[in-house]
């Protein structure tokens, strides 16, 4: 099995979020179980020289984006095992942010889909699937299907195309369809690419793609809701059948109390009290009192509504009158920053805050806090609740997406469960949940045991690495003529392009798969 992982960023080179582990573990875990996997991606600014340096020149060329011929760069390296190639054009991907604004990031990711297609032949390596990642190679799958796939090279090639996070979509103006990918009018449609006005990458993913995964089995069926589904739960209603659910894993090497080399002092199941003296220095290092008889809850996250501090804010006196001390470590939203920094101020010894995105400050958080709290909107999966997992922290969490699927309450009758969790996303919900679980934290015994539950649970990649080579499979065996109806074949019948394009209405969308939206009637 010959795999291509399509990602727009990879650990240890560039990260912003979970994306970016997943695309450093998943890759090498398949190849344990034989997989011949690489990984592609852009060369952007922010990877580090010492990455850079190791980098060897493959091959450059030219790749088009509508009347312009584009240089594209390939650099390569080997990392644990994987070969990595970069995609390099510095009018692209050197800017001081990974991810940008407007217009231009459909053009820079348009360039980036193209490139991927374009490198095959010059890297000698045609993929048996090709495993695309969110919005931003979501016209990898468009492309091929529509402009590639009756060359024999590229004909046996098929896509899965993994949703990371709905939300985000990749819409653009219906004109560079023809600007930069030649498509002409004749898909933008509803049954196409066409999204209320715009163009959407994430949908000429999940239209065009053969399999379509996400994040969690939860979230896979949550998306095909209204409420989760983001306007495109219509289409993933239709596509249901090639819809699977495939649970993240964490690096267990990287996230591992036993050998990280952040924090203070490593610890194990065999002895726990390393933990103690992480926190300890946990508190020390934000300023808090060294108190045994209150708990420290952590958050490590981007400050946004999505990550539930709405939530936070609606109790946030309520719960700050309970006995414990707030950590709160992530950047986001103006509004939260300014939320929080009041709460150090008018709580002194009780929050403790810091806007940063920090390894080594994030591992020294998850090993030193007791309580970790997600109390997200939603959640396609998050690895936060599974590293906190890992180093005994006990996670409470919100019961959507993956953290439903990774975090079992506890009974307190049967004594089992790893965390604690609230059904309805609620403030108070959240608040007596938290008062549930600091009711249980002076059992010291019964708190051990929990530990002890939470650090055995087995949230490595083994099990899903074998459930998407699985899914490979599957996906190999297809034929042309299984495709979807509305995924068209490598020459669709032509068909009159109008005149002016107008923008559709919030209605054509639903319009396009009339079965999949009847509730709507």
């Amino acid at each position: 099995m010959k795999l291509l992982f399509a990602v727009s960023e990879a650990v240890p080179f560039v990260k912003t979020g979970g994306l970016a582990d997943v695309a450093g573990a998943l890759p090498a875990a398949l190849a344990k179980l034989g997989v011949d996997s690489r990984v592609i991606l852009p060369k952007y600014r922010d990877i580090a020289p010492k990455w850079k340096a190791r980098m060897e020149h493959v091959t450059d060329f030219s790749v088009a984006m509508g009347w312009r011929r584009q240089y594209c760069g390939l650099e390569s390296l080997t990392h644990n095992g994987i070969i990595y190639y970069f995609v390099d054009n510095e009018f692209y991907f050197s800017r001081d942010a990974i991810y940008g604004e407007g217009q231009e990031e459909g053009e820079r990711f348009g360039f980036f889909c193209r490139a991927v297609l374009e490198s095959l032949p010059h890297i000698g390596f045609y993929p048996d699937v090709l495993h695309c990642n969110d919005w931003q190679t979501g016209m990898i799958p468009t492309l091929l299907k529509l402009q590639y796939m009756h060359l024999p090279s590229y004909s046996k090639i098929r896509t899965l195309f993994t949703i990371h996070n709905l939300k985000f979509q990749g819409v653009f103006d219906y004109k560079q369809l023809d600007e930069y990918f030649g498509l002409g009018l004749r898909y933008f449609t509803p049954e196409y690419l066409e999204f209320y006005g715009g163009i959407s990458f994430m949908k000429g993913g999940l239209v065009f793609s053969d399999y379509i995964s996400t994040v969690s089995p939860t979230y896979a069926h949550e998306i095909q809701s209204p409420y989760y589904g983001e306007r495109l739960d219509g289409l993933l209603r239709e596509r249901s059948g090639v819809l699977k659910g495939i649970l993240n894993g964490i690096d267990k090497e990287i996230w591992n109390p036993e050998t990280d080399p952040f924090i203070d002092t490593r610890y194990s199941l065999a002895d726990f009290s390393g933990k103690e003296r992480c926190k300890a220095a946990l508190r020390n290092e934000f300023d808090l009192a060294q108190r045994e008889d209150i708990a420290v809850a952590a958050i490590v996250s981007r400050l946004s509504e999505q990550k539930g501090l709405d939530l936070i804010e609606g109790v946030l006196h309520e719960l700050l009158e309970l006995p414990l001390q707030l950590i709160v470590v992530g950047q986001g939203e103006a509004h939260y920053h300014e939320m929080l920094t009041w709460a150090q101020w008018r709580f002194p010894g009780k929050v403790a805050v810091r806007f940063e995105h920090e390894e080594a400050l994030a591992h020294r958080v998850y090993a030193g806090a007791d309580i970790f709290l997600m109390p997200s909107r939603f959640e396609p999966c998050g690895l936060s609740q599974l590293i906190s997992l890992r180093y005994g922290t006990i996670p409470l969490v919100r019961e959507t997406g993956g953290l439903k699927d990774t975090v079992e309450p506890y009974n307190k009758y049967t004594d089992e469960g790893i965390g604690f969790s609230f059904a309805n996303y609620n403030a108070h919900e959240l608040l007596f949940t938290l008062e549930r679980a600091l009711g249980y934290f002076p059992e010291r015994k019964l708190w051990s045991r929990m530990m002890r539950r939470a650090m055995e649970a087995d949230f490595g990649w083994d099990l899903s690495a074998e459930q998407y080579l699985s899914l490979y499979g599957r996906m190999h065996s297809f034929s042309k003529e299984t495709t979807p109806e509305h995924a068209p074949s490598a020459k669709p019948k032509a068909k009159a392009a109008p005149k002016k394009a107008k923008p559709k209405s919030a209605d054509t969308n639903a319009k396009a798969y009339p079965k999949a939206n009847a509730h709507k009637r």
